[in-house]
């Protein structure tokens, strides 16, 4: 038979339960992505992957969400370049932001970059995701580098970055 005790005890549990499994804030995921530039556009020149090198970029980050809609991010991206017989880590990228969700899946992110060539600028990003489970969820992003300095002229980039977030 089953006591008041016992009813108590199992009303408890599955409140606490419940309570666990809503989304609190602050809310703290990381991720990991390859990008690729695709295009890169100076008033010097056009400069396009694929085509006479290959460069790449790991991001690396963590995000910690304030609320549903407001966050602030932190990534750091080493950049990789294949040029003939040689390949190097051209590029270590320190890219704060604020993330802003804005629905069904994607967010905005407005960061400052700091690279280790002497380069800096900013980077909006759009960000998608596209698969979603209770563990993980896999995600798309075209970035927009925009970069100045290190006696170099101004320059804009298009990219095209996928990964995970866990």
């Amino acid at each position: 038979m089953i006591s008041f005790k016992h009813i108590f005890i199992i009303t408890l549990f599955s409140f606490s339960f419940n309570s666990f499994s809503q989304t609190t804030y602050p809310k703290i995921t990381g991720y990991f992505g390859i990008m690729h530039p695709i295009a890169t556009f100076s008033n010097e020149q056009t400069s396009v992957n694929f085509r006479d090198y290959y460069a790449v970029g790991f991001p690396t980050g963590i995000n910690i969400w304030k609320s549903q809609k407001i966050g602030f991010s932190f990534e750091v991206v080493p950049n990789i370049r294949v040029q003939g017989n040689s390949d190097k880590v051209t590029n270590l990228l320190f890219h704060p932001g604020v993330l802003v969700a804005l629905g069904n899946g994607y967010t905005f992110a407005g960061r400052a970059a700091f690279e280790s060539s002497g380069r800096y600028g900013i980077t909006p990003v759009l960000n998608k995701t596209v698969i979603k489970s209770d563990n993980c969820s896999y995600f798309v992003a075209v970035p927009f580098p925009v970069r100045f300095g290190n006696d170099h002229p101004a320059s804009f980039t298009v990219g095209f970055q996928f990964g995970i977030a866990f």
